[in-house]
């Protein structure tokens, strides 16, 4: 009869045990499927930062046209990510029309790339809303994220005649303040 109890203890024991290692081994799988971007695919695209050549990016205007950011190659060129849902963007959007207004036409372009999940369908009224006149280009697949490492809105960066990423700008500024037109000025007259 001490034997049979001695059995019953063991099969319990072996039972609480094989639970235990299973919650253990459930636990572990739900983590690691949870963080399965870390430990199973390759680090995201590096971030552009100054002194690297700025990636070529083709994208639609609103017009469908295709434009690729090389085509502005002898320019400067302002590369702005932006969303219309991101109040930050709203904000400083006003200070890009600004900016343009006052140096388009000398070696001067802005490339507005907005992330919007619906492409024309938000941007078109944003931009006569605000009546903004510099090209928005449309990227509803994010694929700006990947080719610059962005990562978040709005992000600038400033390219200059050659091609070269000569600055980054996490956030919003104000882009018509006489210290931003002033950068702006002296790339341009660089050769």
């Amino acid at each position: 009869m001490e034997e049979n109890n001695i059995r019953t203890v063991d099969k319990r024991r072996f039972k609480y045990i094989a639970f235990l290692v299973l919650v253990i081994t459930v636990v572990t799988v739900i983590i690691l499927l949870q963080t399965k971007d870390s430990f199973f695919t390759s680090p995201q695209t590096p971030r552009v930062t100054p002194g690297l050549p700025a990636p070529n990016i083709i994208l639609p205007g609103l017009d469908g046209k295709m434009i690729g950011s090389r085509n502005y190659k002898g320019r400067v060129v302002f590369l702005n990510i932006w969303a219309t849902w991101c109040p930050t963007c709203r904000e400083e959007m006003p200070s890009m029309e600004r900016l343009y207004q006052e140096l388009k036409g000398k070696d001067f372009e802005i490339l507005a790339i907005s992330i919007d999940a619906s492409g024309a369908n938000a941007v078109a009224p944003f931009m006569r809303k605000y009546g903004l006149s510099f090209p928005a280009l449309l990227d509803p697949q994010g694929t700006i994220r990947g080719l610059y490492g962005v990562t978040g809105v709005p992000e600038s960066f400033i390219i200059n005649r050659e091609g070269i990423v000569k600055k980054v700008v996490i956030g919003p500024i104000d882009w018509a303040a006489p210290e931003a037109v002033r950068f702006f000025r002296d790339l341009i007259q660089r050769p």
